[in-house]
């Protein structure tokens, strides 16, 4: 445990630092940020999760409103993703509090988030804006919903707003970076503001530690937007497979840690 005052410092020097090495791979930094807190910043369980979506509230803003100074909404993808995410993310807060409340099963938990998606950052390409020829597949809009929702109530579960799981997919199917990011960081903003309302509402009618750690949630969302800002500045210079593999191979190697400690 740190001292007084010097949990929230640390916390906004580490979501700063993380932010600019994940922004580039096109990920939140909220993915690596909870381990972060359970190992060094000691944010007790479960106000861990909604501690970690008070940091995707905090940190998004600026990203949206640059976006939408760029005539970028996300428009009516943005309004998709938010219709099954929003209500995915009340459920899932009611599982984490309600049936995984203790360290050992959301060991296994976190494991089985953040194995596969470092798995798909080690493996795969960026995806190129302009492919002429490409095929493009459009999930339908009901299907995407469904997604969404079962995307919201991990989550809910994890703390995360779902962005990093969701862009991946909809790129796949042929849609273009320039539509899906803002609409991936609305989901996740309105997301994580629905999970932190709920985990809040929640921790009225608990006993144990169930509401977000407020000042360390503000200070990693202070750090992740300076974070963000400088990583997507600097995104141009660096190799963008390079990142990619660097940062799939850390969230695999955390997410095998606590495979095992769940596991012990």
């Amino acid at each position: 445990m740190l001292g007084p005052g010097w949990t929230e410092v640390v916390a906004l020097a580490a979501a700063y630092a993380i932010s600019v090495v994940s922004t580039p791979a096109g990920i939140s930094g909220a993915v690596l940020l909870l381990p972060f807190q359970v190992s060094v910043l000691g944010t007790p369980s479960p106000s861990v999760t909604p501690t970690n979506l008070l940091y995707n509230v905090v940190s998004t803003p600026g990203a949206l409103f640059r976006y939408w100074r760029q005539g970028q909404t996300g428009g009516r993808l943005a309004l998709v993703l938010i219709a099954g995410t929003l209500p995915g993310v009340v459920a899932g807060s009611f599982i984490r509090v309600k049936l995984i409340p203790g360290p050992r099963v959301f060991d296994v938990v976190v494991a089985a988030v953040l194995v596969p998606l470092g798995a798909w950052l080690s493996l795969s390409r960026p995806a190129r804006t302009h492919q002429p020829g490409r095929r493009v597949w459009q999930i339908p809009a009901l299907a995407l919903v469904v997604l969404a929702a079962l995307v919201g109530c991990v989550g809910g579960i994890y703390g995360i707003g779902g962005g990093a799981i969701l862009a991946p997919i909809l790129l796949g199917s042929g849609r273009k970076p320039p539509e899906v990011a803002p609409a991936a960081l609305a989901s996740t903003f309105v997301t994580s503001a629905g999970g932190v309302i709920t985990f809040a509402i929640l921790s009225l009618h608990q006993h144990t530690s169930v509401a977000p750690d407020w000042p360390t949630g503000i200070a990693l969302g202070l750090g992740g937007l300076a974070g963000g800002y400088t990583g997507a500045r600097i995104q141009s210079r660096m190799p963008d497979l390079v990142i990619r593999r660097l940062v799939g191979v850390l969230i695999i190697a955390i997410g095998a840690y606590y495979l095992s400690s769940g596991l012990r």
